[in-house]
């Protein structure tokens, strides 16, 4: 149940916003710039760093798979939400200081620590994206959604930059210093974490309440009353086709995206050389287009709808993962190193990535009635899961045939994705969500 009568204030939009402007720091710093080439080349030794580097990723990522929807019910049902997303926040950043403990060649350890941070950073951004639903109308929703993303990438930029104060060592030159470092730099970015998800907790009203019969509920009435509302909510495929048709498309397109976020660094690092300091300036280029691009097609939402912007996003992907497959060709004729070719892609790529996540969240916000917010965000995050895992199957067809050459599966993601959602009815699932209300 929620609380509606409460007006919503400006502070708290920005509360909210915050936490992304917190977790970004987690995927930034820890699976895509620095923690991921660092795993690859120091902990990961074996013949199939790549696929080492998937699994990690894909532990946490089944966990939450099945976790999503029982803790969506969960939430409904005691109208804790805050408390949830504490809790996930705290074991994220705890996990994620953790890491320090990781030496070269901890392989077990360092899979165990990424499997349980992953895990509770996603549920961490279920929890927190229920609360869109309970702070936007279908007007403001895309831009209140998009300035969170927008924020979120500024919080990628501030905790890359300050990490950058600590690994300051060449891997090539003094790979016992780099590797300290980085460890260090992980205690960091928990901390980091932790500090800027302060203002989402002070600021954020709890207007959710515990559903009748569950005022006291204990966690184990809870979870078998969550269990069971998972159970029933299967039914809702019926009773919800518009929205399920959109997070089969989700799935199928942000599996393109979740693979270039987890093996750009890596990608940049092996194929192009480039440095930690060249990953760096990289990403704060692309940290503030994506900023930038979060917030405008957020504006450009509310005239061309959450539908088209997706779309748009997704052409501009398919010919930016294009570019980088041509990426020798395209430099040599122009006149330019690859290394400034692949910095001025990620710039134009860069302003879309805000946008394809902004815009995708605010449709499942749309399609979902305010009564069920947390329960539908709940699969929505086991459709984001399903997508990350099948986005992370780009490691293993780099082992068998190259980074580069399985580019082409990147495009088929979005291709397909796209295909997918154009034939997903939006306005008719809005029109249904808002009567059930």
């Amino acid at each position: 149940m929620t609380e509606r009568t409460a007006p919503v204030r400006a502070r708290e939009i920005f509360g909210w916003a915050m936490y992304d402007f917190a977790n970004s720091s987690f995927t930034t710093v820890v699976i895509t710039v620095v923690y991921a080439p660092f795993f690859t080349r120091a902990i990961a030794t074996g013949p199939a760093p790549n696929s080492v580097w998937s699994l990690a990723i894909q532990i946490g990522t089944i966990a939450t798979l099945l976790l999503s929807p029982l803790a969506g019910a969960i939430v409904d049902k005691a109208g804790r939400k805050k408390r949830f997303l504490l809790f996930s926040t705290a074991a994220c950043a705890s996990a994620t200081a953790a890491l320090y403990f990781v030496t070269p060649g901890g392989v077990v350890l360092g899979v165990l620590l990424i499997a349980i941070s992953n895990a509770a950073f996603m549920l961490g951004e279920v929890f927190c994206a229920s609360f869109l639903t309970e702070l936007a109308d279908r007007r403001s929703i895309g831009r209140i959604s998009g300035l969170g993303w927008s924020l979120g990438y500024f919080g990628g930029l501030a905790s890359l930059l300050l990490v950058g104060l600590f690994v300051t060592a060449d891997p090539d030159v003094d790979a016992i210093a780099n590797a300290n470092q980085t460890r260090i730099a992980m205690v960091v970015t928990g901390a980091f974490f932790a500090l800027a998800a302060i203002p989402t907790f002070v600021l954020v009203r709890e207007r959710a309440r515990p559903a009748p019969g569950f005022e006291n509920a204990s966690y184990g009435k809870l979870f078998r009353a969550g269990w069971s509302e998972m159970r029933a909510t299967f039914s809702l495929v019926r009773e919800h086709p518009v929205l399920f048709r959109f997070l089969l498309a989700f799935l199928v397109y942000m599996a393109g995206l979740y693979a270039i976020i987890a093996f750009v660094g890596i990608y940049a690092e092996r194929e192009l050389e480039m440095s930690l300091e060249d990953l760096t300036i990289l990403f704060l280029i692309v940290q503030v287009s994506a900023a930038l691009g979060a917030f405008g097609f957020g504006y450009l939402e509310r005239w061309v709808g959450p539908k088209r912007t997706v779309l748009l996003t997704l052409g501009w992907w398919a010919f930016g993962v294009l570019s980088i497959y041509f990426l020798d060709s395209i430099a040599n004729t122009i006149g330019i190193a690859p290394k400034t070719a692949f910095t001025g892609l990620a710039l134009v790529l860069g302003s879309a990535m805000g946008a394809t996540q902004s815009s995708s969240r605010a449709m499942v916000g749309l399609l979902t009635p305010a009564s069920r917010s947390a329960q539908m965000f709940g699969f929505w995050g086991s459709f984001a899961r399903l997508s990350n895992l099948l986005g992370l199957t780009y490691g293993f067809a780099a082992d068998a045939v190259g980074l580069r050459p399985a580019l082409w599966l990147v495009v088929a993601f979005f291709g397909a994705g796209a295909i997918l959602l154009v034939r997903v009815p939006v306005e008719e699932g809005i029109a249904a969500a808002e009567c059930e209300g």
